[in-house]
């Protein structure tokens, strides 16, 4: 019998609300790149709960090769935060950077008055005394991102295998499983003579 697709709602409802998690955060940092990244990742576990319920393990696999490029992604942004270069993550159009950067634990946002360095529409500022500076929480985000991908990978693949065995399994013509149904023997005694003329 086929795997019950209600149990797998809630990792599928984790994996969703990680990502949406992120788009929020993404969106109030202005920062395009990811707001991009984020919406074809929602869009593709969307794809992965479609397939599971409806047992499609094509889509299943498509949503597996895409967490590959999602861990891939998650790398870059590690790398490009630890590096300190997150002028990428706006594609490098506007002065915006993350949302944790004037709003993370215990930060402390002070506007500098009159300054030169800022375009009209923005504003300098200084921060100070955050608990965890935003390139960490960004870090940590990704960090969680790449674990939950991990884990949708495996998972995909697993349902994947289990629904293609039942495809393979299935008798198609007489409705049983190729393996477990034989046809009932006739037990007569009699002995079948041939008929000669």
């Amino acid at each position: 019998a086929m795997p019950c697709s209600n149990a797998r709602a809630p990792s599928f409802a984790l994996l969703q609300v990680a990502a949406l998690e992120r788009q929020i955060f993404d969106f109030l940092g202005y920062q395009w790149a990811p707001i991009l990244a984020n919406f074809l990742h929602i869009m593709a576990v969307i794809l992965g709960i479609f397939g599971t319920i409806q047992y499609r393990s094509k889509y299943l696999m498509m949503y597996a090769v895409w967490l590959v490029l999602w861990v891939g992604w998650n790398a870059f942004i590690i790398c490009f935060y630890l590096e300190d270069r997150d002028f990428i993550m706006t594609f490098n159009t506007s002065l915006h950077r993350s949302w944790w950067m004037e709003n993370g634990p215990g930060c402390l946002v002070t506007p500098v008055m009159n300054s030169n360095l800022a375009p009209e529409d923005h504003h300098v500022i200084t921060v100070s005394g955050c608990l965890l500076d935003y390139q960490y929480i960004e870090v940590v985000s990704s960090a969680t991102q790449i674990f939950l991908a991990l884990f949708g990978f495996v998972y995909a693949c697993y349902v994947s295998k289990v629904f293609l065995e039942e495809e393979d399994s299935f008798d198609f013509i007489g409705g049983f499983d190729s393996y477990g149904y034989q046809a009932p023997q006739k037990t007569s005694h009699l002995q079948l003579q041939p008929l000669y003329t």
